[in-house]
């Protein structure tokens, strides 16, 4: 996944913002719309759109049990609430929405925060990379036109 991001043909903050916008989108307790809502972030500040549905993979089957139970703590944390022990080991999709109050709201105000640091810890280290990646290759081009020029 990673040769294929760094291989768009776009430019480094493109390619950067879009991946992290997915990746941020996947913290957000939007199931079912990851897709949607990382394409209109994307579109919204001008970065990749297809680079924001590869980086919704970072919310899969393995890594969406702890996103899920992490966003709804830190929630119940910043709500101080009492947390709902008797919901988390059914945390599910119906569930979510079947008991707003208790767990996507929690959700939903941790998420945000969440997906805004998500998207700073995406965004520099693969901007960085994809511009690193590029100009190499870029240099390997021209090298390959001098050596064929002469």
């Amino acid at each position: 996944m990673a040769s294929r991001v760094k291989r768009m043909p776009d430019t480094p903050y493109s390619i950067a913002a879009g991946f992290a916008c997915g990746a941020a989108v996947s913290f957000t307790p939007f199931m079912g719309f990851h897709f949607v809502l990382a394409a209109l972030i994307a579109r919204i500040i001008h970065a990749n759109i297809l680079a924001s549905a590869i980086g919704t993979a970072v919310g899969n089957p393995w890594t969406f049990p702890f996103i899920w139970a992490g966003t709804h703590n830190l929630g119940v944390w910043v709500l101080g609430r009492q947390a709902v022990t008797e919901s988390l080991p059914t945390l599910s999709m119906a569930n979510i929405f079947d008991n707003f109050w208790e767990v996507f709201l929690p959700m939903m105000t941790a998420g945000i925060p969440v997906a805004l640091v998500v998207w700073v810890i995406f965004f520099f280290p693969l901007r960085r990379a994809v511009a690193g990646y590029q100009a190499r290759r870029r240099h390997e081009i021209e090298k390959k036109c001098r050596d064929l020029q002469s």
